[in-house]
């Protein structure tokens, strides 16, 4: 991803002349917490008590749910946000989606994604996911993919304004800004730098 500059200050970039839709950008890091807990709460509850499945089944896909976002997470970051178009209409959408993040990482208001998108974004994986499994092994694979996903955005939102002491996460930090400030076609993982070295992306 070439890079013209990268600002290092909190300031954000006007993207769309529509006010609605430049409002719809933006998304306090808490948001995805208040939008996302209750419903992986709920979707456990009924996992626990709607369906006879036993505990151990269900921790087991609550738990695979949540490894199976770990790779979405690198493909997505890899194939998607990194990809790059040659039209213009193309680069437009590029950087919405991703690449203002790289012109301005410490964007307050766009560190986590907008319920707007990811609120669509589950509903098209929940759906993909409900023509692999029987709703009583879904509901609690899901609530682990989307634990995953949530997971991902307090952490980016956190490495990129938190001051880390503990070593693991000094690690998880430098990792991701080694990809914003050195390299940006490697260190796609953001949580963990797994599938950067099973796919030899990594630094």
């Amino acid at each position: 991803m070439k890079k013209n500059f990268i600002s290092n200050s909190n300031e954000s970039v006007r993207m769309f002349k529509s006010n609605l839709l430049e409002a719809l950008s933006k998304v306090h890091f808490m948001i995805p917490l208040i939008v996302y807990v209750p419903l992986i709460s709920y979707w456990l509850y009924v996992a626990f008590t709607k369906f006879n499945q036993s505990n151990i089944k269900v921790t087991e896909y609550f738990l695979l749910g949540i490894f199976v976002w770990s790779f979405a997470e690198y493909v997505l970051h890899r194939f998607i946000f990194h990809y790059q178009p040659t039209s213009k209409a193309g680069k437009r959408l590029h950087f919405v989606l991703h690449g203002v993040h790289h012109d301005y990482p410490s964007d307050k208001m766009r560190l986590v994604m907008p319920p707007s998108i990811s609120l669509i974004l589950a509903f098209i994986f929940f759906y993909s996911f409900s023509l692999l499994f029987p709703n009583a092994l879904l509901y609690p694979f899901f609530a682990g993919f989307v634990l995953g996903y949530l997971c991902y955005d307090m952490t980016h939102y956190a490495i990129h304004h938190f001051n880390f002491k503990g070593e693991i996460w000094k690690k998880i930090k430098q990792h991701h800004m080694l990809h914003h400030y050195s390299d940006s076609e490697k260190g796609y993982g953001v949580t963990s730098k797994l599938w950067d070295v099973a796919f030899s992306s990594n630094f």
